[in-house]
Formats: C-alpha cells, structure tokens, sequence
C-alpha cells in the first residue's frame, strides 16, 4: 500500500475526500490516506503556508501528497501549479473553475436527483458551478440550497461518485485527479 496524504483548498474538497465513495477508491487503489488538511483557501496555498501541512503529512509517513485546488479565477492550470510551486513527490489537481464541476459532471448523480435522465455537456465552463447547480435543482426539485457546504453534502449523501465525472467526455480535472491516484498506487509500495 502507497501512503498518501491530501492538502485541500476548502470545505468542499475535504468532504468529498471524506467521503465513503473516495475511501473505497482509496481501498481499491491500495492507497492509505495518512490525512486531509483543510488549508482555508487557495491563498493559503502558497509555498510558505503550506510547508507546515506537508511536514505534518510527511510525519504521519505520506509517500505523496496530493494538493487539490480550484482553477477559480487563474488564467491557467500552469500558472495555478506555480503558484502553489511543485515538488518532488506531490501531485497538484486543479479543479476547472471550481471544484463543484464535478458534481455536475455525475450525470447518474444528477438523474437521480431530477428522476429523469439528465447529462450536463460542459461541466468544466461554468464559472460558478455551484450557481448552476443550484438552479437546476430549483428547477428539477424545486428547491435549491442557499451555501456550498450544505450543497455538497446534498451532493455526496446522493451517491457523487469522482469515477462518473471522470468518466465525463468534458471534465478532464477529475479524470486526471482519478488517473494521478492510479498512477501513485502502481509506484513506492509499502510493505
């Protein structure tokens, strides 16, 4: 087993690290969560704030350790990776705009939800997805939730698997998120 560890942006990102679906990809993968450090912000992201989370997780015997941030106003993954600045056995994903694209790239979450089939084409285009999934709830249930975390919470306790949005043809950052985990539990096995 690969022990890894996960620096997050925010609330959302750590409840869907939480999650029992991403703990069964983690047990399927053969890797070992050593931890989820929620940083508070992608401006708490930057090489000076984060080294004490990536010592912690170092301590606690991460291999790799993963950063999982939003794209959010960036004019680039590129230049959201150098802000942040790479290092040797870490991995950053950036989310495109934001992280609560993948929720609308789970086609299945989302026909569940709206008891009708639905597929969303261009998750990764909203600038605020979480806008946009809150409309299409008010439209399709009725109802729609005022804040992010009560929303991703809906979304987890629904099913929101990372594997269906990466399946999705047009949200490439949580199928390289998903292809970045394989790609770490094929390398530095632990005895």
């Amino acid at each position: 087993m690969v022990r890894i560890g996960f620096i997050v942006e925010g609330e959302t990102e750590a409840l869907i690290l939480y999650s029992d679906k991403f703990k069964a990809i983690l047990n399927e993968l053969n890797l070992v969560s050593v931890g989820i450090i929620n940083a508070g912000g992608n401006k708490n992201l930057l090489p000076h704030n984060i080294l004490i989370h990536q010592s912690n997780l170092i301590k606690k015997g991460a291999e790799t350790i993963v950063i999982l941030t939003d794209l959010d106003e960036d004019q680039c993954i590129t230049k959201t990776k150098a802000r942040i600045t790479e290092r040797e056995n870490q991995i950053i994903i950036v989310a495109i705009k934001q992280i609560e694209s993948w929720f609308l790239a789970d086609s299945l979450l989302l026909s569940n939800l709206f008891n009708e089939p639905f597929s969303f084409d261009y998750p990764e285009n909203e600038n605020v997805p979480f806008d946009t999934l809150r409309a299409l709830l008010i439209k399709y249930r009725g109802r729609g939730l005022p804040k992010k975390i009560p929303m991703a919470l809906k979304m987890i306790n629904s099913g929101f698997s990372i594997e269906h949005a990466a399946n999705h043809p047009n949200c490439p950052s949580a199928n390289y998120f998903l292809t970045k985990l394989k790609q770490c539990a094929s390398t530095n096995p632990v005895e």
